[in-house]
């Protein structure tokens, strides 16, 4: 189980994420959505650690970590249960596609290279490139790299994986080769936080959705709640925006409130 307790992150004078609680089970695929800029990247950088919180607490299983009090140790003990798949590709581009999944696996996990290229080639195949085993990251395209990026990511075996809006900077075509295999992933019991503007999407693989506004959380329920009844106005226009098909009643309540 994940447990993130009271995280707060500020860049100047600018408060981002106003005391975040969230609370992720075992196997649970989270989805948070909201406005552009409210703090949904922040939010998955702070629970990886990649932009430490200002105050909080972050508990992984067995691990937990207070923001600015934490040794090395155990902030790699905890990398060790995570993963991350970014907007942008971040492989490595002097590597090719094999060894951007072998090095993390030899790096952080310890495992032997043969084993390591064997585990490459099992995940490569399982998100359809293990014909591009031996290409460059800049002979694919987009929609290719990003699943490279998600196979790299399953080669360290974590016990949590954070999407962060992966499929941003890909056109519709692309956006779907890769959404079957966060759907894949989801649906193979690892722990799944996805950050996402693709609303049809998080509302078919989410056990929980939560909407985020200024830095907080304004509302999270299941995915027919939310995407269909939601309780909190904000969240009502928010999602008419991307034209899901509210409830007839809640479509009465918005006109009102305008």
């Amino acid at each position: 189980m994940l447990t993130v307790k009271n995280i707060r992150k500020s860049f100047g004078e600018h408060q981002v994420l106003k005391g975040i609680n969230l609370t992720v089970g075992d196997g649970e695929v989270v989805s948070l959505i909201g406005p552009s800029g409210t703090g949904k990247s922040t939010l998955m950088r702070a629970i990886n650690f990649l932009e430490p919180a200002d105050t909080g607490v972050v508990t992984l299983g067995n691990i937990t970590l207070q923001a600015k009090k934490y040794t090395s140790k155990q902030l790699l003990e905890f990398r060790r249960s995570t993963a991350m798949v970014f907007q942008q590709y971040n492989l490595f581009r002097h590597l090719k596609v094999i060894d951007n999944i072998i090095q993390p696996q030899i790096l952080v996990r310890k495992v032997s290279k043969e084993q390591a290229r064997r585990n490459a080639l099992e995940l490569l195949e399982r998100v359809g490139l293990v014909d591009f085993a031996n290409y460059y990251p800049i002979q694919l395209s987009g929609g290719q790299q990003q699943r490279v990026s998600i196979a790299r990511a399953l080669a360290l075996s974590p016990k949590l994986i954070l999407f962060d809006e992966p499929t941003s900077a890909l056109d519709p075509e692309l956006s779907q080769e890769v959404l079957k295999v966060i759907k894949s992933v989801a649906d193979s019991g690892i722990m799944t936080i996805l950050a996402t503007h693709e609303m049809q999407f998080a509302e078919e693989i989410s056990d929980r959705v939560v909407f985020m506004e200024d830095g907080k959380i304004v509302e999270e329920g299941k995915p027919k709640q939310i995407f269909h009844y939601p309780q909190e106005q904000r969240t009502a226009q928010f999602l008419q925006n991307y034209g899901t098909q509210l409830s007839s009643n809640y479509r009465v309540k918005l006109q009102i409130a305008k």
